[in-house]
């Protein structure tokens, strides 16, 4: 009779790495097929928008608490110069203003020199804005970091806030339907 052959052992060092990307790759997967992938809680979100805390910048049109609450639908943005997911919904923010839209801008920790730069080279879609220099509105507005973009009935009331640069489909899917639902109250 003849001898089988021993069975090879596979050593764990060349199974392990390949499953722990399965692992991982399937996890990442399944995370991304949430409804809401960029929805962050809010705790204001269906309250009175916080008090607006914020000092010129530049020769515009300084955002204040009124403006919020003058009845129209608005939307109010926190952004910066150095944040590059800024440049990326700014022509979405652009389109909103030359479509009428109302859109107040709070420039967040960032150089004045830099932030009207930022506006200079790509235009400016804010009909208010004002520096928060030492981040002390974002605090209390819940911001978690730039962009962040709050959708604002006329009484002051935030319907929406959206987390993550404005991108045409955030626009369409998000930020349109909430100005609607603002308008209908």
């Amino acid at each position: 009779m003849a001898e089988e052959p021993a069975k090879k052992k596979v050593p764990l060092l060349v199974i392990l790495p390949p499953a722990l990307f399965g692992l991982l790759a399937g996890l990442f997967f399944f995370g991304m097929q949430r409804d809401d992938p960029d929805g962050l809680p809010s705790a204001i979100a269906g309250r009175q928008a916080p008090a607006v805390q914020v000092v010129p910048l530049g020769d515009g049109v300084l955002t204040t608490d009124a403006a919020l609450r003058d009845g129209e639908v608005t939307l109010l943005n926190f952004w910066a110069s150095w944040c590059a997911p800024c440049r990326v919904e700014h022509p979405q923010l652009q389109t909103l203003a030359d479509e009428g839209m109302v859109v107040h801008g709070v420039n967040y920790k960032d150089n004045p020199s830099n932030a009207l730069g930022f506006l200079h080279e790509l235009g400016d879609p804010y009909t208010t804005m004002g520096a928060d220099a030492s981040g002390r509105m974002a605090l209390d507005w819940g911001v978690y970091g730039v962009p962040e973009t709050y959708v604002i009935d006329g009484d002051g009331t935030v319907i929406l806030r959206f987390a993550g640069p404005v991108t045409v489909r955030v626009l369409d899917e998000m930020i349109r339907p909430a100005i609607e639902e603002a308008r209908n109250r």
